[in-house]
């Protein structure tokens, strides 16, 4: 029998242009010869539609487009969808079979997952029951992603008779997420014995991404059929009781994957929040350049407008390598000196700073004089900014709020430095629109004469590795130092994490590429005295 998987980019509440979007699908599918088309998880409504799915419109809106696509989908072809459903006082993460002009059976979801990124528990009911269909002379079993994270269901549905088991998913990217994914589903088969298909969601959706990247995995562990990553669409595969072919997909490198998913936010909130384009400040040093390559590879060169915002502190370099890579990409560039307004700012407040001398505060305010700058243009054009800070940053508190800092979407903040480079490596090796020198330099903030990161930070290749252990794997600084690093430097960059936390939250959300992001992954609280104890007291 034909099968086919709708990888789709969804949009969190578009409900008729979801069900439209699944309506399409299903004609294309049927009329290519298909007997069962597979969707992903909360594919009326989106996902995660988080507290919008306690509302009973929603839920009444979503119940609504469920019976639109029972009358308007192929009578002949099985459609696994995917809702919010409210039931006798319960909610579920649930998903239909719809056949022949009706609502055949319906799944809901047992394993509820509550940790990193998800909180299903907390607006979802958990239900036991396998369900088990016929198609094509096939008996299939239905899970929903989380289900086959855990023991249990995958088993229950081979006891009722499954042959195959449908697994329709929104499952976030993030590095090395495809062998995780793999992983789970040879323990499902080690304990059911079931070959399995998995069908993952394609898009952006504020700070998660979601890379599609379905498969098919069959009795033997292996990986029969596997679709490719970032990319919406129908795909075709050919099913029996033990095998499926189909495509064959390479996944990407690491690299690769990452400017991928960043590329894809980008595109996608914009797109999807309504905005014209965006402005972002451009630097000459290499945070500013990625991201601008980012928004260029993202949204193409006509919705796309750096401003190079000089002060007294700007190289020369800063200025032609700015200047060098607009003219590469063809993007809207402007040159908006900074030191009128920050003159101006000076002048207003000398009263109050009579006896104290210049320190980080007149830094910080030559940064916060760009930031009102840009979302000045944001305000009067319809655009969105984009910050350029990166995880490095954000981590230790090195950016000013309400400057570098100001803006709509992070585009960088899950993005360690040492990873900043590797990426402005990898995108020029697809063709060179950074200048080299941007790479090579050594980075500074420049708002002071002859400054560089490393007056104020450890090495980066030093700072990431610590930062990777306490921010990422919750080590402790006994940990950390007992692998090898240096107790004062820990110590020191503990330090600058902690106090930094109330610079977090107030800080734009941007994509989530590590297991470990600031924002829904890391929830640590502002107000804290606790510190390490023990080699660093």
């Amino acid at each position: 029998m034909k099968l086919a998987i709708a990888q789709l980019n969804l949009v969190v509440g578009d409900i008729g242009g979801n069900t439209a979007q699944l309506l399409a699908a299903a004609h294309a599918a049927q009329a290519a010869g298909a007997s069962l088309l597979l969707t992903p998880e909360m594919s009326i409504c989106g996902y995660p539609a988080e507290d919008l799915v306690l509302r009973a419109d929603f839920c009444a809106a979503c119940e609504a487009a469920l019976n639109r696509i029972v009358e308007d989908a192929p009578p002949e072809l099985a459609l696994i969808v995917g809702y919010p459903e409210r039931s006798d006082g319960c909610l579920y993460n649930a998903v239909a079979l719809v056949r022949g002009g009706k609502v055949e059976a319906v799944y809901r979801k047992h394993h509820l997952p509550n940790h990193s990124v998800f909180d299903e528990q907390r607006v979802f009911d958990s239900a036991n029951r396998p369900c088990v269909f016929a198609c094509g002379g096939i008996r299939f079993g239905l899970n929903i992603c989380g289900d086959i994270w855990e023991p249990g269901p995958a088993k229950w549905a081979k006891e009722v008779g499954a042959e195959w088991l449908l697994v329709p998913n929104a499952s976030p990217f993030h590095l090395n997420k495809q062998r995780e994914r793999y992983a789970v589903a040879r323990s499902r088969q080690t304990e059911s014995a079931i070959p399995i298909v998995y069908a993952n969601l394609v898009g952006g959706q504020d700070e998660l991404v979601f890379d599609g990247a379905s498969f098919v995995m069959d009795a033997e562990g292996e990986v029969a059929v596997q679709l490719p990553c970032w990319q919406a669409g129908l795909f075709y595969l050919e099913l029996d009781r033990h095998t499926a072919q189909g495509e064959q997909c390479a996944l990407p490198s690491e690299d690769a994957a990452v400017y991928d998913a960043l590329v894809l936010a980008v595109r996608d909130y914009v797109g999807k929040n309504g905005f014209k384009g965006i402005h972002l400040g451009l630097s000459g040093g290499i945070d500013s350049a990625l991201t601008l390559a980012i928004a260029f590879d993202a949204l193409g060169a006509d919705k796309v407008h750096a401003v190079m915002m000089p002060s007294d502190y700007t190289a020369n370099i800063s200025m032609e390598d700015s200047r060098d890579m607009v003219q590469r990409l063809g993007v809207r560039y402007s040159e908006i000196a900074i030191k009128p307004v920050f003159d101006a700012f000076l002048a207003q407040l000398a009263g109050e700073f009579v006896g104290r001398t210049a320190d980080t505060t007149e830094e910080n305010l030559q940064a916060r004089t760009r930031g009102t700058l840009l979302m000045a243009l944001s305000n009067k054009f319809g655009t969105l900014v984009l910050t350029t800070g990166n995880k490095s940053e954000m981590a230790t508190g090195y950016a000013t709020l309400y400057g570098d800092m100001a803006g709509g979407f992070a585009v960088l903040k899950d993005v360690a430095k040492t990873r900043v480079f590797r990426l402005a490596n990898y995108r020029n090796g697809l063709s060179e629109i950074i200048p080299q020198r941007t790479i090579d330099r050594p980075p500074s903030a420049e708002l002071r004469p002859d400054q560089t990161d490393q007056d104020s930070l450890p090495p980066y290749e030093m700072l990431d590795a610590i930062l990777e252990a306490y921010v990422e794997r919750d080590l402790s600084a006994c940990d950390i130092v007992a692998v090898g690093f240096d107790p004062a430097t820990v110590k020191r960059v503990i330090r600058m994490v902690d106090l930094a936390e109330y610079k977090r939250r107030q800080a734009a959300p941007g994509p989530r590429i590590t297991p470990r992001n600031f924002g829904k992954d890391r929830r640590y609280p502002i107000t804290s005295k606790y510190r390490p104890e023990g080699v660093l007291s």
